[in-house]
């Protein structure tokens, strides 16, 4: 596996976090039962965090190496990590889940597969369409018919609100 010399955008601060979180986690898998024998609680928990923290030791240091990028900084690392298809995709799961309350699971669950599949996909709605519609008969025969979990309705439909 070939890795890049160049340094992306917060990699320095990623290799840093990761060095944090695995000493975080040696120091919770010491204090099970600290390391008075290898039969004790905390051994394996103190292994696999002990191999975890010299891993990020070896990231960082490795990171450390790289020669530093001119057009960093934090814009950059924004740009990098948040392209404008994630952002839009992570609102587009927050509005589905909003919608679910009101408008039920399959409602929302199509109208979401829908946008997304034509979205991402960008082969024309009447597909999109075909294939989301087909998405939602499939959950629902495989979820309400065959393991015969009840789906959520939705606010909308229960009390009538559609029609009145």
């Amino acid at each position: 596996m070939e890795t890049s010399n160049q340094l992306r955008p917060g990699e320095r601060l990623f290799a840093l976090f990761l060095v944090l979180v695995a000493g975080f986690a040696f120091s919770e898998a010491y204090r099970i039962s600290g390391f008075r024998g290898l039969t004790t609680g905390g051994v394996m928990p103190m292994l696999a965090s002990g191999v975890m923290v010299v891993s990020s030791l070896l990231i960082l240091a490795d990171t450390l190496r790289k020669p530093r990028n001119r057009d960093g900084g934090l814009r950059a690392f924004f740009a990098y990590l948040l392209p404008l298809r994630v952002v839009l995709f992570a609102g587009l799961v927050a509005v589905y889940a909003a919608l679910i309350p009101g408008l039920g699971f399959l409602a929302a669950s199509g109208a979401f597969l829908f946008v997304a599949i034509w979205g991402l996909w960008r082969k024309g709605p009447l597909r999109a369409a075909v294939l989301s519609a087909l998405s939602v008969l499939a959950i629902y025969l495989l979820f309400r018919v065959v393991f015969q979990v009840v789906l959520p309705l939705g606010s909308l439909w229960q009390t009538g609100k559609l029609w009145s």
